[in-house]
């Protein structure tokens, strides 16, 4: 395997929604490559990259799965990402480690909310990027419809490179504005024939040809002088240009092809060589303290891990970029997160399921391993006499959630080692087993992504599951203070037990003063691990409880409030002050304390204007603006509070304040309301008041 200089490997992301035709593109690239003797397809469930029996059940990507191809002496490592957003996990960490994201639009439906989401990574991620409008082979194929909407979803700067001719059925020609020539293309599709631009399209394609030169030109202030000197540029110069704008996130071009033709990947294969930045282009890589790493091959060697894989027969495959220096098969790596030394027994480069073992790897290509010990997404390794740890990808929180039980009791261990290792690979996983609510609680994207957890667990782990709607986390307070008196006395041979605590207890307040009313001898603030205050006061005078009980007594109210006495829910923001009592020489003991203590709590509370307050998420919304009005009405059906609306392009971006309690099987609502159109992400906003009809069901059994 040739060995090549680093700024000959491009890493590219192909992005884009369901059925935009990414992975037949990949497919396409390496087949124009001459790296594959015949070209899969999604329908056959033969292609390179959807390898995993899911996606051949499925008939769609999962899993982002790196390829590569060889294209006139450079190497292009491709990342072909799921088109649903339920497995966002899967592009960011592809965006982490790729050069230029190409964005394919299918040309029947030009930008879809699939589209938005994607661009807006590509934003945040800072990274080159072009669109490729694919399928303009097809009957409803409107090119420049799509065009328009590019343009006016992400602005002037997407620019346009090439335009079909004959697009639809009878497709077969592209007019390219780069090069001013027209490609014609045999009807089995592959290698074009170069023609003069017909004489009806010279006008039309001089106009857009110049204002590419402009485009080209406004990037850089030698080119601008260039431009106004000769009043044009050479096709070199105008590369120049637009790669100078591509790095800037200024230019974005826009190409024309049918992937499942094979016709115009060769040209834009072409142009990634030509024009998109290499790694040592880029702007150098971020370290977790904020300092920079370039990427250059005569650095020290530094390996950031993108992502992690655990395969049936093979184990855990650990894929990374090599971010400077060089590596070499047998070398052995610090793991800058851990300190663990790991020895790198084998190097591969990959196409999809297939491994070719190569002995180096240099700054800016893409490789794998095997079998790492310690070495998780996210990691850094590094050389024995360089520390580093490189910037992690910041992975999106999950969205919704379930609980899942092992339908076998026996599995539960076995299940809980299987979501450790689901969740070191796939970090927008989440699983807890919540002690509050007793359920394993399994946090995920959407509903796609949950059930392929399940399907994991069941047809790779061997453990069949149980999905059940998960209890929501309320908590309880109180509105108004209250006073209460508990003796504990129990008497049965021997030394017994006497304990009597009055206390009050008020809602807590953030800035509020000490009661004036009571003699304040000492007061602990604790920040309780579920959220809120508990602020507890020693009002004692007199000597009537010995200072020794007091903890036992502030011992008692903490076990209560983690099960509070209306609807079992951890209690928050309550100030209790203890402010008489007794006690016996001889009975009075901590466990008498901390009984009458919790128990003095108890009836204080139930006393105090009880409150049931509910997980509160903000939420958007991104829908086209024909369904609006049916996701509004799902949404208020759901208890949900409208906090605004943005128009983006030909999409509404409604906010919203849910609870949590009205958000099960959301993510499915959503999809079957917009045909899968729209999308959704939430965050945890506060704790409020459930309405009393609410509070009156939940305390009912009370």
């Amino acid at each position: 395997m040739k060995l090549y200089d680093d700024k000959y490997i491009k890493n590219i992301v192909l992005l884009g929604s369901v059925k935009s035709g990414k992975t037949t593109l990949a497919e396409t690239m390496v087949f124009e490559a001459g790296l594959s003797q015949r070209r899969g397809t999604v329908e056959d469930k033969n292609t390179i990259s959807d390898f995993h029996e899911i996606e051949h059940q499925r008939g769609n990507s999962v899993y982002a799965t790196l390829l590569h191809t060889d294209w006139r002496d450079y190497k292009i490592n491709i990342i072909d990402t799921p088109g649903l957003d339920d497995f966002v996990g899967e592009t960011f960490s592809a965006l982490r480690v790729a050069d230029t994201a190409v964005m394919l639009i299918n040309a029947q439906y030009g930008v879809e909310v699939g589209t938005e989401l994607t661009w807006n990574y590509t934003e945040s991620h800072r990274i080159p990027a072009m669109f490729a409008v694919n399928q303009v082979d097809h009957p409803k194929s409107d090119f420049f419809s799509a065009v328009e909407a590019i343009q006016e979803s992400f602005g002037p700067a997407a620019i346009l490179m090439q335009y079909p001719l004959n697009e639809g059925d009878g497709f077969d020609c592209i007019i390219d504005l780069l090069k001013m020539t027209m490609y014609k293309f045999p009807p089995e599709g592959g290698k074009p024939e170069k023609l003069a631009i017909p004489e009806a399209e010279k006008e039309r394609a001089a106009e857009w040809h110049n204002q590419l030169v402009e485009k080209a030109a406004e990037n850089d202030e030698e080119l601008m002088e260039l431009y106004f000197e000769k009043g044009s540029l050479d096709e070199d110069e105008m590369r120049q240009g637009l790669k100078i704008g591509m790095l800037n996130r200024e230019v974005f071009p826009i190409f024309c092809l049918s992937a499942k033709r094979n016709m115009g990947s060769g040209r834009m294969m072409g142009f990634i060589d030509n024009v998109a930045p290499s790694a040592t282009e880029m702007a150098p890589e971020k370290t977790a303290d904020d300092r920079e790493l370039p990427c250059d091959p005569a650095g020290p060697p530094v390996v950031f891990v993108f992502k992690t894989l655990m395969e049936q027969f093979l184990g855990k495959i650990t894929f990374f970029k090599v971010c400077s220096g060089e590596i070499s098969e047998g070398m052995d790596l610090v793991n800058g997160d851990t300190g663990e030394t790991e020895r790198l027994n084998q190097l591969f480069i990959m196409s999809g399921k297939n491994r070719q073992p190569v002995s180096k790897l240099v700054a800016g290509d893409l490789g794998a391993t095997l079998k790492m010990k310690g070495t998780k997404t996210n990691h850094t390794l590094h050389g024995k006499d360089f520390p580093i740890s490189l910037k992690p990808i910041d992975f999106p929180e999950p969205r919704i959630r379930t609980a899942v039980a092992a339908a076998d009791k026996k599995d539960d261990d076995k299940l809980g080692e299987a979501l450790r290792e689901i969740q070191a690979e796939d970090p927008t996983i989440k699983a807890e087993l919540s002690p509050e609510l007793r359920q394993l609680i399994l946090w995920g994207q959407g509903e796609l992504h949950l059930n392929l957890v399940k399907w994991r667990l069941e047809n790779i782990y061997g453990i069949k599951v149980e999905f059940i709607e998960p209890k929501i986390p309320y908590r309880e307070t109180i509105r108004k203070a209250a006073t209460a008196t508990y003796r504990h006395k129990k008497q049965s041979g021997g030394s017994g037990q006497f304990a009597e605590v009055h206390l009050r207890i008020e809602p807590h307040e953030e800035g509020m003063d000490d009661p004036t009313d009571l003699t304040v001898r000492g007061k602990d603030e604790i920040d309780l691990p579920w959220g809120g205050k508990l602020v507890f006061y020693n009002c004692i005078v007199g000597g009537v409880i010995d200072a020794k009980f007091l903890p036992s007594i502030l011992k008692g109210v903490m076990e209560k409030m983690q099960e509070g006495p209306m609807t079992g829910s951890y209690v928050r923001d309550v100030r209790v002050m203890v402010f008489d009592g007794k006690m016996h020489q001889v009975d009075s003991n901590d466990i008498s304390f901390k009984i009458a203590g919790a128990q003095a709590f108890k009836e204080a509370f139930r006393n105090a204007n009880p409150l049931v307050l509910e997980p509160l998420y903000d939420m958007e919304v991104m829908v086209p603006e024909d369904l609006m009005g049916d996701v509004m009405s799902d949404l208020q059906s759901r208890r949900s509070m409208i906090s605004g609306m943005e128009s983006q392009g030909r999409y509404q971006l409604i906010k919203a304040i849910t609870p949590l309690a009205e958000q099960h099987r959301y993510s499915t609502t959503l999809k079957s309301l917009t045909q899968g159109r729209a999308s959704f992400r939430c965050s945890f906003r506060e704790y409020a008041p459930v309405p009393q009809e609410i509070q009156q069901k939940l305390t009912a059994t009370e």
